[in-house]
């Protein structure tokens, strides 16, 4: 097949070439007289785009703290440049700068709908808040200083920026340039002074004089200024470099926080010795020395109460004999002081205060602390100072996420119910008033569905958030490590660990929704099937199985059992009889010789469990070692409501449980499912040495027996052909040359990628693409991430139940497992089911492997069918009913109960209705017509690069298939003719963290884990991008700002109270200048012309669109200006260089360049 790479392929185009290529795949296929019927399909291309929705989580590496107090809004940045808005619960927003670096300090513009913020690559930009996406406006990029501080006086359009060498630039705010106005530092130091001050840490101007500004240099020197004469009034000195300063609210006293964890309160007009020494956390010693010194105290901050004693509150500062204490922040009110530990290094913190106006008694009633993964809201008004509960989803990293399901379109009941059982495990002892962050205001729901996703944790947590309407809220808690025995203490480690740490995390999640079983994969090779009940009860005995999964090969004397047959003796019949739900026999013992054997990793507690009204515990299966080889990773999980099974795979096999009658029904070796038709030439191989990933090569082709890709109909004629020696030869010198090579790639990535991925396993790893011809497999990736190096295995990599025809002499539909491997190779395994009722859980289930479907290029990720019209046919499945009711109740249910399909019943003979199956491979998609098996799609995802995920979607009344490649392309196709309907490159795969946690689902969703701590969603589909601008919520509403303190009538009389100043007349390009050009440069943002263009409507819509366009021409001339500015330069820059060298090689000989 043609591949298209076009964001969105012309369909007339498309359908033209595809339609024609399909003829001829259909003419190589089918004789001419058995067409496939066409299917109507309804998605066009049109249908998608692609688009980010919204982020949810803990801002990663937080950097900066603001808050409006007017608007009720907190802004967060970050590390890598990226900047997080809180309104009320349900009202955030993400925005990013695009240089990535650090944001160092934030200012909103109080009240205004405008913050600034400050970046580590000196850069000032401001962004408006009065749309929904937030833009930047204007930019500033400071060419000659680094910006160390800034300070934005409320009501005030005046920025003041402090830098590294000291000095005090001045920014006009509406306009974003520089006023000629500067405080230099050796002006503001003393003259007699000989070193430098150090960067500015610390402005602020007296809140009741505008005119006069407080200046802290880190050296410890703080320099009040007087911006009309421009001179300093008082010079404070300290021998302790200062971290902060924090005025009085009344202008008289402020306060300084010390490197030694000192305190230094000072009177503004005694500028020879602090007032008052406080060390908050010193041992203070008798004969009067000075207390010992503390760690610095990064933060102070000084409030003020009309009623009572201010309130001093402080960040660090604590002794340094406190060796492996928790961070802390210090609350002193009066003669109290409270030290509330932290979980997390405090990264900044906020007193909310009931005025904006820093010349009122400023009334704190909360602390917002930033921690460095966390947000703390400590209520400053309760006794105690308890913590708010926090409404916005920020617990998602509270244990890494390893593994992530979204689930879109899900039961109507399911939320509710969650919800229910989720409010029980709530904690107490929160505070009792409304959480105080309020601003901003909703959008406007436009989905109806119901949105569900569930993350897996490392610490065996699963968590359950209702995702609707692109909203997040978490609604259950499930500790799948609670039918486990804990270790007492940390030494006594089971030695039957196969991980070093986490050996409860979460691999893989599969969930019914309509029946609400869960089950569960986890890191130590086993498996937890849930029932969800409303009723609490205690189990006396935890159901258990343990099975022997093994890479099995018959009459070779192996002590690690992990060697593949030779070709002539498979093991297990070539004709499959029926399996008794029974253990499958495994090999002897080998304990003898003090290997470990039969032992499974994790220990179940033989306690009676009380199981809490959600989900419960219905079986534990655990795979075990087998002659001292551990077992290994769980690599693929199915389960089914309506069959009663469970069924898993890993690389070295499959097996089966009936979860109602608690019995193994299968438990094969790859290999032995093939039976005698195995197309792949497997040699014995040599015991390994040693049992660790030794850096062995990522792949193993010795095993490759080309297979031709375009034959899609079962192999059932036998096994291939055996190779002739030179071509044996030719070929092991190949995998010689391919083995070197990847065992060098190996040894540079393995190390790398287990710790990136917690050991946990992928669908495939990543890996180079090893295809040998353009016909052969590619076999090219092991199993799981910690066996990255060892030899290439087979393993089960995708399982689907469904009803469907498993032969192509079926004249009806039966229930199956259809099982996929990593190499390509797609087998059916029939299932007999007994009658429901009583007869279910006494009648074994018969199990039946049915040979070789197909074979794709790559590794099976993905299966699913379609009916003859070409909707979806899902699994079947029971409704949910509560099953811890008494049994009288039950008895009429359950004599009723008939295990329901999904497809139409069998009585009818008229079902010569065909099915068509899904399957998409890391490297392409065929869809295969059933019963015949006819192969009547095909489609090549990518020949380059690999699939990480694919799934088979529902978008607006239509069926697609939706896949992520490793490239960074997000690719949709029809169904069932795979047509390209989208393209689009949308991030490269930058670690495992994305690989392992991205999937898309029904209605154009998708989302992955973009940071250790968050969620990013994104949409494909057009109608969601529409409507996407209604549903995001306002930040910015409308509020009156707050009276101005009243002076009082003798302050009025005599003088005294706040000092306005003018500083438009002050700082004004009339009084001070114009600024040096080159000491910053003006960037006018994308948003500037945005920001007009949402305000130019109403009476004076045609002035504003008509000064809109002179802008928009004036900022293009700006814009060559500055371009010829820059051409200049580097003109001028080239020159200067040249002549350098002119006058360096002047003198030499030309044998001596």
């Amino acid at each position: 097949m043609r591949k298209f790479n076009i964001r969105k392929v012309l369909d007339g185009l498309t359908a033209g070439s595809s339609s024609a290529s399909q003829q001829q795949q259909q003419q190589q296929q089918h004789p001419p007289g058995n067409r496939e019927p066409e299917i109507q399909e309804t998605l066009q291309s049109e249908h998608f785009q692609l688009c980010k929705t919204v982020r949810h989580g803990f801002p990663y590496q937080p950097s900066a703290l603001a808050f409006d107090p007017v608007q009720k809004i907190l802004a967060v940045g970050t590390q890598t440049g990226a900047l997080r808005l809180f309104g009320r619960p349900g009202v955030e927003c993400y925005c990013q700068h695009d240089s990535g670096a650090a944001v160092i300090q934030l200012q909103f513009l109080i009240n205004e709908g405008a913050l600034v913020s400050a970046l580590a690559d000196d850069t000032l930009h401001l962004w408006n808040l009065r749309q929904k996406r937030p833009a930047i406006l204007h930019s500033l990029k400071f060419c000659r200083e680094r910006v160390t501080f800034c300070h934005l006086p409320f009501q005030s359009k005046w920025l003041y920026v402090g830098t590294e060498r000291g000095n005090i630039h001045i920014v006009n705010v509406e306009s974003f340039t520089l006023s000629g106005y500067v405080i230099m530092w050796n002006k503001a130091i003393e003259l007699s002074s000989k070193s430098h001050p150090g960067p500015v840490v610390h402005i602020s101007d007296n809140p009741m004089d505008e005119g006069k500004l407080l200046i802290g240099f880190e050296s410890g020197t703080v320099v009040l200024w007087d911006l009309k004469s421009k001179k300093a009034d008082y010079r404070y000195t300290y021998d302790e470099a200062i971290h902060s300063v924090a005025w009085h609210h009344e202008g008289k006293q402020f306060i300084c926080s010390h490197s030694d964890g000192t305190l230094t309160i000072w009177n503004v007009r005694s500028p020879a010795k602090p007032v008052q020494t406080i060390t908050p956390h010193g041992k203070q010693l008798k004969d009067g020395k000075k207390p010992e010194p503390c760690k610095p105290i990064l933060k102070v901050e000084f409030k003020t109460t009309r009623s009572g004693e201010p309130f001093i509150i402080l960040s660090g500062g604590l002794s340094y004999d406190t060796v492996g204490r928790r961070p802390c922040l210090t609350v002193m009110h009066g003669k109290s002081t409270a030290v509330l530990e932290m979980d997390y290094s405090i990264v900044d913190f906020l007193t909310l205060c009931e005025t904006p106006y820093p010349n009122d008694f400023q009334e704190p009633y909360a602390v917002v602390v930033l921690l460095e993964k966390d947000l703390v809201l400590i209520d400053l008004a309760q006794n105690g100072y308890p913590i708010f509960e926090n409404p916005y989803p920020l617990s998602i990293h509270e244990s890494p996420v390893t593994c992530c399901e979204y689930f879109a379109d899900c039961p109507v009941d399911l939320i509710p119910a969650l919800y229910s059982v989720g409010a029980r495990q709530k904690r107490q002892g929160y505070s009792k008033k409304e959480w105080p962050i309020n601003g901003g205001n909703w959008g406007l729901g436009a989905q109806s569905y119901s949105e569900i996703i569930i993350t897996g944790h490392a610490d065996g947590s699963i968590k359950f958030w209702d995702a609707s309407a692109i909203t997040l809220q978490v609604l259950y808690k499930l500790k799948t490590s609670k039918v486990f025995e804990k270790s007492r203490n940390k030494d006594e480690k089971p030695n039957t660990d196969i991980v070093d740490e986490d050996p409860y995390a979460i691999q893989i999640i599969s969930w019914c929704p309509e029946s609400r079983m869960l089950c569960i994969a986890g890191v130590s090779a086993h498996v937890i099937i849930y029932r969800f009940s409303k009723q609490e009860v205690i189990t006396e005995v935890i159901p258990m199985l343990e099975v022997r999964l093994l890479y099995e090969i018959s009459d070779v004397e192996t002590p690690e059992g992990e060697q593949a047959p030779p070709l002539p003796t498979p093991v297990g019949s070539a004709n499959p009889q029926p399996i008794p739900p029974q253990s499958h026999p495994s090999t002897s013992s080998s304990s003898s010789d003090g290997l470990r054997d039969n032992v499974p990793c994790l220990k179940v507690k033989s306690s009676p469990l009380k199981q809490s009204p959600g989900y419960q515990t219905e079986l534990v299966i655990q795979l075990v070692w087998v002659s001292g080889e551990p077992p290994q990773q769980i690599t693929s999980l199915a389960v089914n409501s309506s069959y009663g099974l469970v069924v898993f795979g890993n690389c070295n096999g499959i097996a089966m449980v009936d979860y109602l009658q608690k019995a193994v029904l299968l438990n094969l070796g790859t290999i032995e499912l093939y039976g005698s038709n195995d197309p792949y030439r497997r040699e014995p191989r040599s015991p390994r040495k040693s049992r660790q990933p030794s850096g062995a090569g990522l792949c193993d082709i010795s095993e490759g027996a080309v297979v031709p890709e375009d034959r899609c109909k079962s192999p059932t004629s036998g096994s291939s052909s055996p190779h002739n020696s030179d071509d044996e030869q030719k070929m092991n010198n190949f995998i010689e040359k391919v083995k070197i090579k990847s065992r060098k790639f190996s040894k540079m990535v393995a190390s790398d990628i287990a710790k990136m991925s917690r050991k946990l396993s992928l669908p495939t790893d990543l890996k180079p693409d090893l295809d040998i011809k353009d016909n052969s497999f590619s076999r090219s990736r092991s199993s799981s991430v910690t066996s990255i190096d060892k030899e290439s295995r087979e393993a089960i990599s995708a399982l689907h139940f469904c009803e469907t025809f498993t032969r192509k002499t079926d004249s009806a539909p039966s229930p199956c497992l259809w099982v996929g491997t990593t190499l390509g190779t797609v087998l059916v395994i029939a299932l007999n089911l007994p009658p429901g009722g009583e007869q279910r859980l006494l009648q074994p289930v018969i199990v039946s492997p049915s040979g070789t479907i197909l074979r794709l290029k790559g590794a099976i990720l993905r299966m699913a069918f379609l009916d003859s019209t070409g909707c979806l046919v899902p699994p079947a499945h029971e409704p949910w009913k509560e099953h811890n009711v008494p049994e009288e109740k039950d008895e009429k249910e359950k004599l009723k109960k008939r295990r329901p399909v999904s497809v139409s019943p069998s009585s009818s003979q008229e079902i010569s209705e065909n099915q068509y199956a899904v399957i998409c491979s890391e490297k392409q998609a065929k869809v295969i017509s059933l019963p015949s098996q006819n192969c009547a799609y095909k489609q090549n995802i990518t020949e380059t690069s690999f699939v990480l995920r694919g799934d088979i979607v529902s978008l607006s009344n239509g069926i697609c298939l939706a896949c992520f490649c490793a490239n960074g392309h997000i690719m949709t196709f029809s169904l069932p003719s795979l047509r390209p309907l989208l393209d689009v490159y949308y991030l490269p795969l930058t670690n495992m963290r994305i690989a392992r946690t991205f999937c898309f689902t029904n209605n154009g969703q998708a989302l992955y884990l973009v940071s250790p701590t968050e969620i990013q969603r994104l949409t494909y589909s057009q109608e969601t991008c529409e409507n996407l601008q209604e549903m995001l919520g306002e930040l910015f509403t409308p509020v009156e700002t707050p009276e101005a303190p009243n002076r009082g009538f003798f302050k009025g009389l005599f003088g005294g109270g706040a000092q306005s100043l003018d500083r438009e007349e002050l700082f004004g390009e009339s009084s001070s200048g114009k600024a040096s050009r080159s000491l910053a440069q003006h960037i006018p943002g994308p948003g500037g012309i945005e920001g007009v263009k949402g305000a130019a409507s109403g009476v004076v819509g045609e002035l504003a669109r008509a000064r809109l366009a002179l802008d928009e021409r004036g900022q293009k001339l700006s814009d060559l200006e500055e371009r010829t500015a820059a051409m200049l330069s580097s003109a001028d820059s080239f020159s200067k260089h040249a002549h350098e060298m002119m006058l360096k090689y002047k003198d030499k000989k030309w044998y001596q360049f």
